[in-house]
């Protein structure tokens, strides 16, 4: 049998629900930024890396680059 929730607990928990939304949805857009900034670092410092092990690996097996 269903027990009756008081309608100022249950208004409670559906604003509680809401500010949590409006949190995490204002959060996202704080971090999305930041997060693609360093996606990029990552790709540029991946890139560098490919480039030295390429260096390393012609020089090792005595191939010219160019």
């Amino acid at each position: 049998m269903p027990v009756k929730v008081n309608p100022a607990i249950r208004f409670s928990r559906y604003a509680a629900l809401l500010v949590g939304l409006a949190y995490g949805y204002k959060r996202n857009e704080y971090l999305k930024p930041i997060a693609a900034h360093e996606r990029e670092e990552e790709a540029v410092r991946a890139k560098e890396k490919a480039e030295l092990e390429a260096i390393r690996k012609a020089e090792a097996d005595k191939i010219p680059l160019w």
